[in-house]
């Protein structure tokens, strides 16, 4: 489709409602600290309401994608920004313990996973592969934008209000998002999906070894990332603390750290996504996933170091951490039959999602062993092999697109003997 104007209003609209959304996804990570004391729970049970967020999202995007290969993507798309902006606010008004915490947040990743996959596809259906990369690139780094704005308006509130006030600034988010989405996809048309005769699930997805070698990169991917982001906002209140911060000062600042870290996500995602339709996938693929391998078993054992050193790993980490996100989703595209884009992506889903719901409980559990003793109010020291957990998923990453990449050669060469 021809844009009529230089200024892509339209991927400006669907990109500003997804950063208002994303204000949520943030909020407990971001009071995590200051929850896991005043609610009393382990590093254990602290991670579980991060996984628990993380499984819901993951079941969420599974059902919204392979409805949309049935269901017009543009209502399910609206759909979930409705229910999750009313969902974000129950969570914001009545969480108050661990079970009620759990239980809401629960019901909030529920129902928000059905804009993450029909927004690619929306994307997908209205940009072509040469510009798809940057379009991609620019929807995940709103992303990134969202965690940013709801990592400082948190290091903004908690200090003020404490976590409270920091859930009703972030969870408000969600409400303006679904206002976006309904103004800007208001005249867009979207076809409902068909298959032709002979197309299954089985063959264009599960037997299609490129995607499922895509996907077992999401799974990496997703595994380092979403660990990450539950903890690295602890993690550096501890560290901070350390270093001679003091409680609800030490966490402000290390939300702020964190902020910066999710900025530089959001510069990753447009630029490699955009760099990705000038000089290839693969190749991006692999060197972003091989640097964030080597931030995932290096990060943790910074603790005690000058914070400089603390925050030069983490930039890093956070830049190689989410560049690929962009590049996996647009090759994927690329790859999979259209008429099964949302199974693919589905699948995708419930495995990298299902991933991640399951590194931040390993973490803190990691975290927990490694540091004895270490009262629910303490301050935890050694966080080297906990983080280190995460590198496993960053060398299924890396492994995943070395594989996509020799295959692609092969399939060149091919082509090329046949031309």
């Amino acid at each position: 489709m021809q844009l009529k104007t230089k200024f892509d209003w339209w991927l400006c609209g669907i990109c500003l409602a997804r950063t208002f959304n994303g204000l949520v996804f943030m909020t407990y990570a971001a009071s995590l600290p200051i929850l896991q004391r005043e609610w009393a729970m382990s590093a254990a049970a602290a991670g579980s309401i991060a996984g628990g967020f993380q499984l819901g999202y993951a079941l969420s995007l599974v059902i919204f994608s392979f409805l949309a290969d049935r269901l017009c993507p543009k209502k399910l798309y609206l759909g979930s920004m409705t229910a999750c902006a009313i969902c974000a606010l129950l969570f914001a008004g009545w969480a108050r313990d661990y079970v009620s915490g759990l239980a809401l947040y629960l019901f909030t990743a529920l129902s928000m996973g059905g804009n993450y996959t029909t927004g690619l596809i929306l994307l997908a259906s209205r940009y072509p592969i040469e510009k798809r990369g940057r379009a991609m690139g620019f929807f995940i780094a709103s992303t990134s934008l969202g965690y940013a704005l709801s990592l400082i308006l948190s290091g903004v509130a908690i200090p003020a209000g404490g976590y409270k006030l920091a859930f009703w600034l972030t969870c408000s988010g969600p409400a303006v998002g679904a206002m976006l989405a309904w103004i800007t996809l208001c005249r867009t048309f979207v076809d409902r999906p068909s298959r032709a005769k002979g197309q299954r699930f089985n063959r264009e997805v599960l037997r299609n070894r490129p995607v499922m070698t895509l996907i077992g990169g999401y799974i990496g991917h997703s595994w380092e990332i979403l660990g990450m982001w539950a903890w690295t906002p602890a993690f550096l209140a501890a560290a901070l603390t350390i270093g001679g911060y003091e409680g609800v000062h030490a966490v402000g600042r290390g939300v702020y750290l964190t902020a910066g870290f999710h900025l530089m996500g959001l510069t990753a995602s447009f630029t490699m996504g955009w760099l990705s339709d000038r000089l290839g996938r693969a190749p991006l693929m692999i060197c972003l996933a091989g640097v964030s391998t080597l931030c995932s078993f290096s990060f943790g054992w910074t603790i005690g170091l000058p914070i400089s050193c603390v925050i030069l790993v983490g930039v890093v980490y956070a830049f190689s951490g989410l560049g690929d996100s962009p590049i996996l989703s647009a090759t994927l595209t690329e790859t999979v039959n259209t008429s099964y884009m949302g199974a693919a992506f589905g699948l995708r889903s419930l495995l990298g999602f299902g991933a991640g719901a399951v590194s931040p409980v390993v973490l803190g559990a990691v975290l927990d062993l490694t540091n004895p003793g270490v009262a629910k109010n303490g301050v935890y020291h050694n966080w080297g092999w906990a983080f280190s957990v995460l590198g496993i998923g960053g060398l299924v990453a890396c492994l995943a697109a070395l594989a996509y990449a020799r295959r692609r050669r092969i399939v060149d060469q091919r082509k090329s003997v046949y031309l």
